[in-house]
Parts: structure tokens; C-alpha cells; sequence
């Protein structure tokens, strides 16, 4: 008898994307993997609603502790998993040279290069900086859509073929057309209502899907990470430049 809805789904997703405590799923499987996807924009909302918390507390002492205590926290709950991601990605790109074959082979290689570390202390200069400039204009609005949104964008870079076996090639075991189409539009309803100017950020996620496929010509596990690192910098930079430019527009 088919499920009208199985509970092991968000379990799995939040498992996957994040440190938070959930309950033991005994009967994996795994075509469940594939089916969690449609849950990761839910546990982008989760994530993001945490951080709210954590940054607007700090906030009311000051925008640097604030910015320092919230990219501390996004870290610790995803694990790191994203920013590994785009550490091996960049390792794989500084690397290969156009040459797939070798950039796969670095990929798999467990080392940190340099590339990587690059990557890595710039991604976290950059949100840093951001953070505290959304803290400053108070865009609690915009904090709390961005995770959700970068998450979102699994759903169409998935479309692209998987480079080799591994996390992309489950990824995309099942179409999630639906959950995009449902996500997508309440994000956008969302972000029309408490966040205009996050209304670009399909064509944020587009455009990196683009890249990938004439960078690489296709997806890998890391480059799914990476996107989700880069998706949420790229956000929080329109957050804020938008912002200020609406703000001068309108002084």
C-alpha cells in the first residue's frame, strides 16, 4: 500500500543537511534519498529560522557579534557540508583545466589544496561581512528566506547528468518537478510580500546551472554544496546592494 505521505522523508533530508537530533530511520532505503529533495527548501527555512534567532539576539548588542556568532552557527549546523563542497569543487576547477578526467580525480582526492583553502577563507570573509551589513539594514525577512531559497536550487541543478556515481546520480533517481513548481512559487510569494528584491533569485539559480554546464557539463555532489554555499552569498549580496539602492532612490 502506497504512503500518501512518509514521515522518513524530512527526517532524512534534515539528517542529511544539518546536525539537528532526529529520530533513527530504521527501514532506509535508498530511493529515499532521491524523494527527501522535495524537503530540502523546508530545512532551509529551519535552518534560517534558528540563525534568526541566534543573529537578532546578538544583534540588540552588536552587528559584528551578531555577524560572528550567526556564521559560527551556520556552520556548526550544516556540518561544514556545503563549504566542503565548495572547497573540493574549487580544488577540482584550479586543477583540471577543461579536463573532466581530472577533475573528478581531485575530487575524490581527500586532501585540502590550495584552491581550496582560497575558497574556503573567502566564502566565510564574504558572508561574514554580509551578515553583519543584514544585520545592520535589519533584512529579517530576507535572512530568513535565503536558506530556503539556495536550497531550492538542487531541484534544477539536478537536472544536469551526474559526472560520476555518487550523490547527484541519487539526486536525480526522481523528478521533483512538483516540489519545485510548489516551492518556487511560495518562495516567490513569499519574497514578493517580505523581500522584493530576492524575487532574482531563480535567475541565481539558473544562471549557476548554466555555469556548471559549460564549465563542467555537469553535476557532481560537491558541486551541489558549492551551489548552495554560493547561491546563499550571491542572495545575501542582492539583499543588500538592492536594498541600498532602494534606500538611496528613494532619500
Amino acid at each position: 500500500m502506497k504512503r500518501f505521505f512518509d514521515w522518513r522523508e524530512p527526517i532524512l533530508a534534515i539528517q542529511f543537511l544539518t546536525r539537528i537530533p532526529t529520530p533513527q530511520i530504521h527501514d532506509f532505503e535508498p530511493s529515499l534519498l532521491a524523494k527527501s529533495v522535495g524537503w530540502f527548501p523546508a530545512v532551509g527555512l529551519v535552518i534560517s529560522a534558528l540563525l534568526l534567532g541566534i543573529v537578532y539576539a546578538c544583534a540588540l548588542l552588536d552587528p559584528w557579534l551578531a555577524a560572528i556568532l550567526g556564521l559560527a552557527f551556520w556552520t556548526w549546523i550544516t556540518g561544514g557540508l556545503h563549504l566542503d563542497g565548495l572547497a573540493d569543487m574549487s580544488d577540482g576547477l584550479g586543477a583540471a583545466h577543461r579536463d573532466p578526467a581530472r577533475f573528478l580525480a581531485v575530487l575524490k582526492d581527500p586532501h585540502l589544496g590550495s584552491f581550496g583553502v582560497l575558497s574556503l577563507i573567502i566564502q566565510c570573509l564574504i558572508k561574514l561581512v554580509l551578515l553583519m551589513l543584514i544585520v545592520k539594514q535589519q533584512q529579517w525577512a530576507a535572512l530568513l528566506l535565503i536558506p530556503a531559497w539556495a536550497r531550492s536550487g538542487v531541484f534544477i541543478w539536478q537536472t544536469l547528468p551526474a559526472l560520476a556515481p555518487g550523490m547527484a546520480e541519487q539526486f536525480a533517481w526522481k523528478n521533483s518537478r512538483n516540489a519545485a513548481l510548489c516551492w518556487w512559487s511560495t518562495l516567490l510569494t513569499a519574497s514578493a510580500y517580505l523581500s522584493p528584491v530576492l524575487l532574482i533569485a531563480p535567475l541565481v539559480l539558473v544562471a549557476y546551472r548554466q555555469w556548471l554546464k559549460a564549465k563542467i557539463g555537469g553535476v557532481t555532489g560537491d558541486c551541489l554544496g558549492a551551489g548552495i554555499e554560493i547561491s546563499e552569498s550571491g542572495l545575501l549580496l542582492i539583499a543588500v546592494v538592492g536594498t541600498g539602492i532602494i534606500a538611496a532612490i528613494h532619500s
